[in-house]
């Protein structure tokens, strides 16, 4: 038996999105067949409103639908702090944690050689001039090896900025991503970071060296 060329067309589409294979994207084709028809309009007209209101902050690359996301516009935010982080979730969830009052810079992903993915497919080169000396930058990448190996490449270019670099505490499971940690597991493993970099100005790094700052190995 085939499936209608609407059905297949609605699972290929499902099984586009993160996490959801074959299987998981044929039972939601189901379930969604099974709803109401305004349930449905409301879903795609919230997934058309998403996509035409929601833009990355141009400071932190954050989602928001203003100018500036509601981190970057809030001037009682600890200012001297950065807090680097893979996705917009993981914003979420360290604000969810109630330990963190500083900025986020969003990458959007990590460091993967394997799957094509460089330093000029993510949001680093932005981060640099947010950096000054004697700031504080916490590398809160995954305890992935992806995550590791990024937070290292960091590392690598703001020690010549001379900016306190510390690593997120390892309260966190190994191969764990922040979005999905609790709230007081993440805010203990903000709470106990510890420090990578005293914030002694190196030798600054020229353009085209951000490339190859570091190895795109984790640390043993």
């Amino acid at each position: 038996m085939k499936y209608p060329p609407s059905l297949v067309a609605l699972i290929r589409e499902l099984s586009r999105l993160p996490g959801i294979g074959p299987k998981s994207a044929q039972r939601l084709a189901f379930h969604l067949f099974e709803q109401p028809r305004e349930d449905i309009e409301r879903l795609s007209a919230a997934l058309l409103a998403a996509k035409r209101d929601l833009h990355t902050c141009p400071v932190c690359f954050n989602i928001t639908d203003a100018d500036r996301c509601d981190v970057c516009s809030d001037p009682s935010r600890d200012q001297g702090v950065i807090c680097v982080v893979e996705e917009p979730g993981d914003v979420i969830a360290i604000e969810r944690s109630g330990e963190y009052r500083g900025l986020y810079h969003v990458l959007h992903g990590v460091l993967s050689p394997m799957n094509g993915v460089g330093p000029e497919r993510l949001h680093i080169r932005p981060l640099l001039p947010r950096v000054q000396q004697g700031m504080e930058v916490i590398l809160a990448t995954g305890t992935t090896v992806e995550g590791d190996a990024t937070a290292l490449y960091l590392q690598r270019l703001l020690e010549p900025l001379g900016a306190v670099v510390s690593r997120i505490a390892y309260g966190l499971p190994v191969g764990g991503a922040l979005e999905y940690a609790d709230e007081v597991t993440l805010g203990r493993a903000l709470s106990g970071r510890r420090r990578v970099s005293e914030g002694t100005p190196a030798p600054r790094l020229g353009e085209d060296d951000l490339d190859g700052a570091a190895p795109l190995a984790a640390p043993h």
